[in-house]
């Protein structure tokens, strides 16, 4: 009767287990249950999450993990909204100066002994990037300008000005009007053997519309600029086409045209360019009239280096079917001209222009300026710089000749003026340039007082 001891084990390790089987069913379901509990709380949560996300608001009763999915969405919605309007503003430039002159003449240097005058002149610009062909680029540019004062008048003289910001509309003095100014759209074309935009060295550029003419002529890095630079109308472009008046342009310096350049960048610091422009001349350029007998200029331009430093060369002549002499009537007057700036030292520009009539009934048919711009690097002030220049404006032969039934006075030889100025920069926007002009034996008179003009002109600009 061995197996009747085991037997008995048996029955006793089973009468044991049966409680335990028990308890484990029981600790089972409590922790299905706990799961199914859990279960249930993370899908109530999920739906309020799925909610919470559907809305476009931020809740202050919103989880904190919508809140900051939210704000990421946002963030992420504002940069590729800016983005956006960066990609629509790409190649869109705008520029805006106010400028402000104040000047008084010395005495006998005036119709009206003494005189003290104010002016402004505002200036806004816009390019916008248009009509793209292939690899050809398209640009439109608009220019509206505004101003009240027209700035001193002196006795007869070459020069048309002191200040040549002076500028206001036909409407008066009491009216601020504004004008277009410029409007003319330009085409460049890429030249490039290989085919590739990226690696043309030679462009031509086509511009057409209501241009100012020394944008494009006569251009000179340290005098064109009357709002920045020197302010007698002979030093801020070529004294036979402006002061002298074989521009021809309307009565505010602009006129419709064409511009067709080519431009050479193969050696770098070597570029050259060959431009020529056709402008409505006398009622043309005031649309007035037709635009027979234009006025036509080519020129020739060339950049140089001379110990590594940057200078430009040009060469240009014109011919204006439409212009006035001195006696009131009209011809056809011809010239050429020179204009040239140099940088001589990294703080020193050298500036020269020559103009010469070539036949015609002027009041001057030579005109020689020359002068120098210095940066202040050398006193600490690198954005400050001090301008000088000297101007000789050559008497003409007929003039010598009719001047006294003309101007009631005899003239010969040359007028001559000098211009300082130094340009103060304040700040980013702000720049102070106190200036004085000394011109003797104005309009040729020999007998003339010399003028003295002192002034103090304000530009805010960006």
């Amino acid at each position: 009767m061995r197996f009747l001891p085991t037997l008995l084990a048996a029955s006793v390790a089973a009468a044991f287990a049966l409680p335990a089987a028990a308890n484990d069913t029981a600790a089972l379901r409590a922790e299905l249950q706990r799961l199914a509990e859990r279960i249930e709380a993370l899908e109530k949560h999920n739906k309020e999450l799925e909610q919470s996300l559907a809305a476009e608001r931020i809740s202050e009763q919103e989880p904190e993990v919508v809140t900051r999915l939210k704000a990421v969405e946002f963030q992420t919605l504002s940069m590729q909204k800016q983005a956006r309007q960066i990609e629509a503003l790409d190649g869109v430039t705008v520029g805006a100066s106010l400028v402000g002159v104040a000047q008084k003449v010395s005495r006998g240097g005036t119709p009206s002994d003494p005189e003290t005058r104010a002016n402004y002149r505002g200036d806004v610009s816009v390019t916008l990037p248009v009509g793209s062909m292939g690899d050809s680029d398209g640009k439109l540019f608009t220019h509206v300008r505004f101003g009240q004062g027209t700035g001193v008048a002196l006795r007869p003289t070459y020069t048309s000005t002191p200040n040549t910001v002076g500028f206001e509309t036909n409407a008066g003095p009491d009216d601020s009007f504004a004008i277009l100014a410029q409007a003319w759209y330009q085409l460049s074309v890429p030249l490039s053997g290989d085919g590739l935009k990226a690696n043309a060295r030679e462009h031509l550029h086509f511009t057409v519309g209501k241009i100012d003419p020394f944008v494009f002529f006569d251009q000179n890095v340290a005098a064109d600029d009357e709002s920045a630079k020197f302010l007698n109308n002979v030093f801020v472009h070529n004294p036979l086409l402006d002061s002298g008046g074989d521009i021809g342009a309307d009565a505010y310096g602009f006129a419709p045209g064409a511009i067709v350049r080519y431009e050479n960048s193969a050696e770098k610091g070597s570029e050259w360019a060959v431009s020529l422009g056709a402008f409505g001349s006398g009622p043309g350029a005031n649309f007035s009239g037709n635009l027979a007998d234009p006025f036509v200029i080519a020129q020739v331009e060339k950049a140089a280096r001379i110990n590594f430093l940057p200078g430009s060369y040009r060469l240009y002549g014109w011919t204006n079917g439409r212009a006035e002499g001195y006696d009131g009537m009209t011809r056809r007057h011809s010239g050429v001209g020179v204009s040239v700036d140099q940088k001589v030292t990294d703080d020193l520009t050298l500036f020269a222009r020559y103009g010469h009539h070539t036949a015609d009934k002027v009041a001057f048919d030579r005109a020689l300026t020359v002068g120098a711009e210095l940066e202040g690097t050398p006193w600490g002030r690198a954005a400050d710089s001090l301008g000088l220049a000297f101007g000789s404006l050559r008497t003409s032969d007929d003039y010598r000749v009719d001047s006294l039934a003309v101007a009631g006075y005899e003239a010969a030889g040359s007028e001559q003026s000098v211009e300082l100025y130094y340009r103060y920069k304040l700040n980013d926007a702000v720049e102070l340039t106190p200036d004085f002009q000394w011109i003797r034996r104005a309009g040729g008179d020999g007998d003339a007082a010399a003028v003295k003009v002192v002034g103090l002109r304000a530009k805010l600009g960006f």
